[in-house]
């Protein structure tokens, strides 16, 4: 089978190559999936270089989630059959054309879903769901300010906030975005991603700022951030896309009343292993009524796997980029 193989821990994937592996076999309790797409997100980008906190021993194939059909049982499997449309979540091994993964780590394709949505919404929409649900506790009516919000996980936390009833002001780069970001998901307001931006927020919020702030960006981002947040706001913290990790005064929270949250949408599943499973159900009905739309930016081939890395390097992609192994 083709599989992307990470051999080497390198720079700008230099230690990457499309290579031919055996099929693998699934032991006691495992099911192997044929891979119909993998999407491609930022960890698998850092992982090829070492820049990731996951390291798999050397050689590894990257790719956190998938979507395609069950296609050979482990001993002991009985609650999948041959030929089940499944998506799932590994923490590496996707852009491959099979995958083994343990039987609990799938779960049912929601229908409406094409193969390609079916990969790309599983890690982006978990992520929103614990910035807002968990973390956030958005109310419907409530402002939400999401950063990088042309980003596989920013495009879906407009998309699921919208989904829950709250009032969405998007921010993006560049003016492209914002037009793409408007026409997906018709958020209530969408702002260009640049200093000042807590003015035009306070005037669209009348004054008071905004309930709940997603900030994966950091930085300048998160310090003007604490300057148009609502008094009793939640100010999640999700990444630093910026570079630079930003510190906040502790009387700015206090003074102001809002909170600074961390969000860790996976490690708050393993903590917490019934809400994770909730938090999961939560998003697969979401996605079988049709409440939230998964946008997918690209579809590749998996041999064109560094034109999809790079799309996401430069920052070009609004939505997903998926691999078709």
């Amino acid at each position: 089978m083709r599989a992307l193989e990470v051999a080497e821990l390198a720079p700008h994937h230099g230690g990457c190559a499309l290579v031919d592996r055996p099929v693998p076999v699934p032991g006691p309790g495992e099911v192997r999936v044929r891979v119909r797409a993998a999407a491609v997100n930022f960890p698998d980008l850092l992982m090829t270089n070492g820049g990731y906190q996951l390291k798999p021993e050397l050689p590894f194939t990257p790719g956190l989630e998938f979507a395609g059909e069950v296609e050979a049982l482990g001993e002991g499997v009985a609650d999948w059959a041959v030929g089940d449309a499944v998506v799932g979540g590994n923490r590496f091994g996707a852009m491959a054309e099979a995958i083994t993964v343990p039987a609990r780590a799938l779960r049912r394709k929601p229908e409406r879903l094409s193969w390609e949505e079916a990969a790309a919404y599983g890690v982006a929409y978990l992520t929103a769901y614990v910035s807002l649900v968990r973390c956030g506790r958005v109310a419907a009516g409530e402002w939400v300010l999401v950063h990088g919000a042309a980003g596989g996980v920013g495009l879906a936390t407009v998309d699921l906030a919208k989904a829950l009833g709250a009032r969405v002001i998007a921010a993006a780069s560049s003016a492209a975005k914002r037009e793409a970001i408007a026409e997906l998901y018709a958020p209530d307001a969408v702002i260009a991603a640049e200093p000042g931006f807590r003015d035009t927020v306070k005037a669209l919020t009348g004054g008071g700022g905004a309930d709940v702030i997603f900030d994966p960006v950091g930085g300048d981002v998160f310090d003007e951030s604490t300057r148009c947040i609502a008094f009793d706001g939640r100010l999640l913290v999700v990444g630093f896309a910026s570079g630079r990790i930003p510190e906040v005064p502790a009387n700015i929270p206090l003074i102001k009343g809002f909170s600074v949250v961390g969000v860790r949408a996976g490690e708050y599943g393993r903590r917490f292993p019934q809400r994770g499973a909730e938090n999961l159900a939560a998003i697969d009905a979401l996605a079988a009524e049709g409440r939230i739309r998964p946008h997918v930016h690209a579809v590749l081939d998996l041999a064109d796997w560094r034109a999809g890395f790079a799309m996401l390097e430069r920052r070009e992609a609004v939505g997903k980029v998926v691999l078709r192994p």
